[in-house]
């Protein structure tokens, strides 16, 4: 049966599935709060988990953008990425568990090894890759005893805490989840020691491994969808969205000569055996445009490549930053059909 807009509800997915919150050097100062509060609520009306809020050298701090999301909403928990570079762990679980107090809500941590190579340059920061999931394991050891027992002991190589003690308590409801990258195998061995969500960005689903493999905490994807209700509609929207661009083909181009991220360059490795109007689109990605592969087309055919996910043991999704409400519209009609029968 076809798969039409009329399919489209509020309530929650079931599946997890976080949407992205703009960021500030995308939008002007005067209308950015005003941004936000629009795509928290998008997000929450159309039955999302939560929303992940980036982190990096060059846009605004996300524990304050967070919480402006918490004070328009009601259910939608900030995913906030965590960089240890800029903070000790200490302060972390401290505002988690002011927030948890103040709004009484659940937020969640996305923690990251690394970032864009300059701001690691400019921060002073020459850690190699593999060094730096290290580092983030004992990191989220800490916040994780703080949060969870209200008191951690680590005598690490990176970090050395003794009887560090948390107040306020944070309730077991109100503790966080916690997500990290699993695209390397330094990723994926790092999000098993932190018991964390292994998000990865994925290869098309025929492709993709199974991982029912009993990892508690699950597998993730981060991924781009547009869909209509034809793959004729669901095209034309993605490129005018996202135009072939030189400039933005240089741009990646040179990234990619100073990147160590192993997930970036499994992508551009791929994007060249990829057709341009293959369902599974990395044309946003090799002009710079944005981090993820898209998933295009049709409702059915979206929805179809969603459920192979799902399958294969990934259940939850990461969403690019949607442009309009319409957009979380017609992503809820796609994870609506995908999961009728899988979950």
């Amino acid at each position: 049966m076809k798969t039409t807009i009329a399919e489209a509800r509020p309530g929650r997915l079931p599946v997890d599935v976080y949407s992205t919150c703009p960021q500030s050097k995308d939008v002007p100062q005067d209308d950015y709060v005003q941004r936000v509060i629009d795509v928290a609520k998008w997000s929450e009306e159309f039955g999302c988990s939560g929303i992940l809020v980036y982190t990096d050298n060059g846009i605004v701090d996300p524990w304050h953008v967070s919480q402006i999301i918490l004070e328009h909403t009601t259910t939608l928990a900030p995913l906030i990425a965590i960089q240890p570079v800029y903070m000790h762990p200490y302060f972390v679980a401290k505002k988690l568990a002011t927030l948890a107090w103040l709004y009484q809500r659940p937020l969640a941590l996305n923690m990251l090894a690394g970032g864009f190579k300059n701001d690691l340059v400019a921060l002073g920061d020459d850690t190699p890759h593999d060094d730096r999931y290290r580092r983030t394991v004992e990191y989220t050891k800490i916040v994780r005893a703080l949060v969870e027992e209200g008191m951690a002991t680590l005598d690490g190589r990176y970090y050395r805490v003794t009887n560090l003690k948390l107040a306020p308590p944070v309730p077991a409801r109100l503790r966080p989840a916690v997500l990290a990258s699993g695209s390397s195998p330094a990723g994926m061995d790092a999000a098993r020691e932190m018991g964390a969500v292994a998000v990865k960005y994925p290869k098309p689903p025929g492709e993709e491994e199974d991982v029912r493999d009993g990892h508690a905490p699950g597998y993730g994807v981060r991924v781009g969808i547009i869909a209509r209700e034809t793959s004729g509609d669901a095209w034309a929207i993605a490129h005018a969205r996202f135009p072939s661009e030189r400039r933005g083909q240089v741009t990646h181009q040179l990234a990619m000569k100073v990147s160590d991220s192993s997930w970036h360059k499994q992508l551009s490795a791929r994007a060249a055996a990829v057709g341009d109007d293959n369902p599974y689109w990395l044309g946003p990605f090799q002009n710079s445009q944005t981090f993820c592969p898209y998933l295009v087309g049709s409702y059915d055919t979206v929805a179809e490549l969603i459920r192979g996910y799902v399958r294969s043991g990934y259940h939850t999704f990461i969403l690019d930053i949607p442009p309009n409400r319409e957009e979380l519209e017609h992503v809820g009609v796609v994870f609506r059909a995908a999961t009728a029968e899988v979950v």
